[in-house]
């Protein structure tokens, strides 16, 4: 899956500029980069969402325990890849029908958060148990909302096209050739929302988070690490 957005709704992360610019690499555009994730992908599809973004998945070489949807509603836009160990009780806390899946989910979920302020975001992202990662984009109030599980059974990386776009995706080698070493491992047990702020641990959301730049023979740019002990602040 990837999702690559522009400057007008999330601005490059400070530690990812830093790094492209300390060891400079070929980058390509974010128009490029979903025109190549097109092309090495059978049965892609792709979605421009006005000018601020482009989203792109496929079931190509998906793993069946941990397969990619996406779903649009109420011009709210998520990919998810995984699958919840708590979806049954999810649906009931949502008021869910028994056939609603992640995707749709994570959908109310994320609507939960945005209208019941100040809901908060860890306790709604410490509630997903399973393997996970998901992109949502809010079209209606152009904001971002990206997370990865606590133990990063999913893999998602992210990183800074040559036009300045943040991208997010799966697939690591795909990054690396459209960002060069803008690119780094999204941290496991975190979400990102332009909303609240940045990048943030659920586990336990005043743990600080701090990017250490790579080793040059490394194909990140920088690595992010949560300082002092998780503790699952939904279990709080």
């Amino acid at each position: 899956m990837l999702g690559v957005f522009s400057s007008s709704v999330v601005s490059p992360p400070d530690e990812l500029v830093a790094a492209g610019s300390r060891t400079p690499s070929p980058k390509i555009t974010a128009t490029a980069l979903v025109n190549r994730f097109i092309e090495n992908n059978a049965s892609a599809v792709s979605m421009q969402v006005g000018d601020q973004a482009q989203l792109a998945f496929t079931h190509h070489n998906e793993s069946a325990l941990q397969p990619r949807s996406f779903a649009v509603k109420d011009e709210i836009f998520c990919l998810f890849e995984g699958a919840l160990d708590n979806l049954g009780s999810l649906r009931q806390q949502y008021g869910l029908a028994k056939s609603a899946n992640e995707v749709v989910l994570v959908i109310e979920a994320y609507k939960a958060l945005r209208d019941r302020a100040p809901y908060p975001a860890n306790h709604v992202v410490g509630h997903l148990n399973g393997s996970f990662a998901f992109i949502v984009f809010d079209k209606s109030t152009s904001t971002l909302f990206v997370a990865s599980d606590q133990f990063g059974k999913v893999p998602l990386y992210w990183g800074i096209t040559a036009d300045g776009y943040v991208a997010f995706a799966d697939d690591a080698e795909l990054l690396k050739g459209a960002c060069g070493k803008s690119l780094a491992s999204f941290p496991q047990g975190c979400f990102f929302s332009t909303t609240l702020g940045g990048l943030r641990s659920f586990e336990n959301p005043k743990n600080k988070i701090t990017a250490v730049p790579a080793n040059d023979e490394e194909i990140w740019g920088a690595k992010y690490k949560v300082e002092g002990p998780a503790v699952l602040a939904a279990t709080k």
